[in-house]
């Protein structure tokens, strides 16, 4: 019977592995996990359905998975290295796989004119095409950098605006849901017309009252709570109850 061709990849990467004199390299846990990880990508690709594609050519397209790379640009270069000749189409569905693979995804449409700029202006300029996906990547890093903190950004103000907009709501008189009030450490809300505060007690209870004003310093008691939920749900039986007298 012939011999596993598995058995042949893994004693010559262990071959290598023991050929180093020091133990402590040996017996390192990182040495090993990068150890166990090559045989890993060995024996994948012993057994992959891509049968044109050796390990020089799949580093460099899952380089430019997230990049805006010309096809056509991307198989002329990988048909300059060593392989089988591969046409636009396998060079597509590669990037295609690698694409859809877990923790990976495809180019960022808002970045494709960025993109396609970098690679007009490093192109005229004759530089290599595996030194323009490297500035790509970094272009498209510091890109997708700039549009997170815009967003944010963004978001802060839209918080804002929603917050200045609803604690008007509630001075204006109008129902609303818990809200602190000119940064007060208390929760407000305003439910069948009524105003009632939470306040978080130092045992990490809620204590719920009910106030005529939110300069009201005491308040009556409505009840203490576990949970912020469980003021809520008392709440929303006592707010329509009949009004108290005072």
């Amino acid at each position: 019977m012939d011999q596993d061709p598995r058995i042949d990849i893994i004693r010559g990467l262990l071959d290598d592995y023991v050929k180093s004199p020091s133990l402590r390299h040996l017996r390192d846990p990182y040495s090993i996990t990068k150890l166990a990880k090559a045989i890993v990508r060995r024996l994948a690709r012993s057994t992959s359905i891509w049968t044109k594609w050796n390990e020089p050519r799949e580093l460099l397209v899952k380089s430019a998975t997230e990049c805006w790379i010309p096809v056509d640009d991307l198989r002329d270069h990988l048909n300059n290295m060593d392989g089988p000749p591969l046409t636009s189409t396998d060079v597509e569905q590669r990037l295609r796989a690698f694409r859809e693979e877990p923790y990976s995804h495809y180019p960022n449409e808002e970045l494709h004119e960025g993109c396609e700029t970098l690679y007009r202006r490093e192109k005229l300029a004759g530089t290599e095409l595996p030194a323009i996906i490297g500035a790509m990547e970094e272009f498209i890093y510091l890109e997708e950098q700039r549009l997170r903190e815009e967003w944010e950004v963004q978001r802060q103000v839209r918080i804002r605006d929603e917050k200045a907009a609803l604690e008007q709501r509630f001075l204006s008189g109008a129902d609303c849901k818990w809200m602190p009030i000119k940064d007060s450490k208390e929760l407000y809300c305003r439910m069948n017309g009524r105003i009632y505060r939470l306040l978080c007690t130092k045992d990490k209870r809620f204590e719920l009252c009910r106030v005529q004003s939110i300069d009201e310093a005491k308040g009556t008691m409505v009840g203490i709570y576990l949970t912020r939920g469980d003021a809520s749900k008392a709440l929303k039986q006592v707010a329509y109850q009949p009004e108290p007298r005072w």
